[in-house]
């Protein structure tokens, strides 16, 4: 029998009942706090990190409150399983919550109409292709959005923001459905198979264990943990009083922008330092190839530029077109490697015989595949009331699952940030097909899904992946862990609507945030653009996304053929994208020391010090989520340890 599943099935280790309440009282505190630090006071990107800050932080108070109560009364004290549960749960929620999903949402559907002129002539344009059940147009509730010193507890206000809300929490649900499906088929392969890393989940494993005692007692982890908490704390005191110097370098500085301030040298400007402590700490347990790639390409990159410059193009280096076919070339890797197992599925769900279990997965594999289609087909369903044609859907949603299987990988196996901002289904199919190919109410029914496109910082479906993988690891079991997943998910999507009108309703959607108005303000300025000057296919850029994909593929052969090779292909397409931008010296950082430390002490001293890396991790974490506490209570903006 699968010890897995009599681990699940033991009370320490099941999901239990008062786990997923105590989940759904905690999912609110998270979305309201997240949504109040970055929409209202903008001092805590909490939700830009491939590890979320707010959920670690939680995290550690339940275990310290946790301990308190094991060393009275042992036997009420959470197990690991229910700790880790309702991380799941909270974490989940800021997939919803954050700066990439829904917060966008309410900087986009609304801002056609507020922001429409006689200059853009928006109402001309495409007013009349926008789906009125998707958007609010009564102008004296969109001047409380935006505006604010109003609330959405009027009973005006409330109805006319539900439904177009609850539609779109309908589409985001059919949507989270989908990958849950789509994981639950590749969840054994990439989990229990493969044995791919999942870096990011290390920090909550080993906060965690033992009821949360060991981590805590280890003096190495106390050790980072002081280090960035000190550095936290100085830099905050720092910021609130500017009399007090501050550590340098911990965030982002230009490094060179004064010198190189002629062509072609000036394409080296916006090159930074940053020595974050908490991405020194994620990066450390990145493998050697994989950071050595990121920090060796973004300089690489950065002399792409210098060319460019030199040859007075603009075309080169088209970073975003390599990053599009890098990304897609990657979800077709991760599909090759895959595809024994896939073999094996689809014999499965056509009831031939296999030895393919699926006895321990979060649903059958026959009823994750007729969810998986039926999902897709009613959002094919929605998208074509909305007014866009089924092979335009077709294409758009197909990319989207590629860029989102692609992302999932990366985060299983590397743990990589993957903020990859401009590689989206919409430039993609500007670049490849032109827009004159697709209808007007087409294309502005994809601009009407930018909210969800523009970046991929707080994705989803990594987290759900990453979800079973703790699962698997402690052996919660993962129908469980499926069932608090959805109720997290319902939970989180009408928390994350509520928070958000409170806020913008209470203090204005303009005051509130930029992004309420620039993602907005990119929609459909790019919409004005497609519909004014439709374009042919560009293929000086498909040239640059075919070069992206066979450079990757490339380095995929290399890696699997000879054991010398050190690139690593998502290593390529990470630097290539935004992220790297932030993080490219800390990963330098994190490669030197695991170099060093690997060369000279091997793998019993790399053991001895992880916990000091996860140390500066959650010392980061917690003095920015205690600055994150005192701005909104003191009504100020405080020091944040991220940008």
């Amino acid at each position: 029998m699968n010890k897995n599943n009599i681990r699940g099935n033991h009370p320490h280790t099941k999901v239990t009942a008062r786990t997923l309440i105590l989940g759904i009282l905690l999912i609110p505190v998270n979305v309201y706090w997240m949504t109040l630090v970055e929409v209202k006071y903008y001092s805590l990107d909490g939700s830009c990190l491939p590890l979320f800050i707010q959920p670690i932080f939680i995290l550690f108070i339940i275990i310290l409150l946790n301990l308190l109560i094991k060393h009275f009364k042992p036997t009420v004290a959470l197990t690991q399983a229910e700790l880790l549960t309702v991380y799941i749960m909270v974490a989940l929620s800021c997939t919803f919550a954050g700066h990439d999903t829904m917060q966008n949402m309410f900087g986009a559907i609304v801002h056609p109409f507020w922001f429409a002129t006689p200059e853009n002539e928006w109402q001309n344009l495409f007013w009349h292709y926008i789906p009125s059940w998707l958007t609010i147009t009564d102008l004296q509730s969109l001047k409380g959005f935006y505006e604010g010193e109003s609330s959405i507890y009027i009973a005006r206000n409330i109805s006319i923001w539900i439904k177009p809300l609850l539609l779109w929490g309908l589409l985001f649900l059919l949507m989270m459905f989908s990958m849950l499906c789509i994981n639950t088929i590749i969840r054994k392969q990439w989990t229990e198979q493969e044995k791919l890393a999942y870096p990011i989940i290390q920090l909550p494993l080993k906060l965690s264990e033992d009821m949360g005692s060991k981590l805590i007692k280890d003096r190495m982890m106390w050790i980072g943990f002081t280090i960035a908490f000190v550095i936290g704390l100085i830099n905050g005191v720092a910021y609130l009083t500017p009399s007090v110097p501050s550590i340098p370098y911990i965030k982002m500085k230009p490094v060179w922008d004064h010198i190189f301030t002629e062509r072609p040298w000036n394409g080296l400007r916006g090159v930074r330092i940053s020595m974050y402590p908490f991405m020194i700490g994620l990066a450390f347990f990145l493998p050697l190839d994989l950071s050595f790639s990121c920090w060796f390409f973004f300089l690489l990159r950065s002399v792409q530029r210098v060319i460019g410059y030199a040859l007075g193009t603009r075309h080169y280096p088209a970073l975003n077109d390599q990053a599009s076919g890098s990304w897609i070339a990657l979800f077709f890797i991760a599909v090759w490697v895959t595809r024994s197992h896939l073999i094996a599925v689809i014999r499965k769900i056509a009831g031939l015989e296999t030895e393919l279990s699926d006895s321990n997965e979060p649903m059958p594999y026959r009823w994750a595949f007729i969810g998986l289609i039926g999902s897709l087909a009613l959002i094919g369903i929605f998208v074509n009331l909305a007014g866009m044609n089924l092979w335009t859907a077709s294409i758009f949603f197909g990319l989207y699952f590629v860029l989102s299987i692609a992302i999932t990988r990366v985060r299983a196996e590397l743990g990589t940030p993957h903020e990859i901002y401009y590689v989206n289904p919409h430039d993609i199919m500007a670049t490849v097909g032109g827009t004159r190919q697709f209808n007007p109410s087409s294309l502005t029914v994809v601009s009407m899904f930018y909210w969800f496109n523009r970046g991929y910082r707080n994705h989803p479906m990594p987290n759900q992946i990453e979800a079973f993988k703790m699962a698997e690891t402690t052996g919660i079991g993962n129908k469980g862990v499926w069932i608090a997943m959805l109720i997290a998910i319902v939970v989180g999507i009408l928390t994350t609507f509520w928070a958000n009108l409170d806020i913008t309703f209470r203090n204005g959607a303009i005051a509130s945030g930029g992004f309420k108005s620039w993602v907005g303000r990119e929609s459909f300025n790019r919409l004005q653009r497609w519909l004014q000057d439709p374009t042919a296919p560009n293929l000086t850029k498909i040239s640059f996304i075919g070069t992206g994909a066979l450079l990757t593929c490339g380095m995929m052969f290399m890696r699997m053929r000879f054991l010398w090779w050190p690139f690593h292909p998502a290593g390529y397409a990470l630097a290539i994208s935004f992220a790297m931008e932030y993080f490219w010296f800390t990963f330098f950082l994190a490669w030197l020391f695991k170099l060093l430390i690997m060369k000279h002490g091997g793998l019993q001293v790399h053991r001895r010090l992880a916990p000091l890396f996860l140390g500066l991790i959650l010392g980061d974490y917690v003095i920015g989520s205690i600055w994150a506490i005192i701005g909104p209570t003191l009504g100020i903006r405080t020091y944040k340890i991220f940008i």
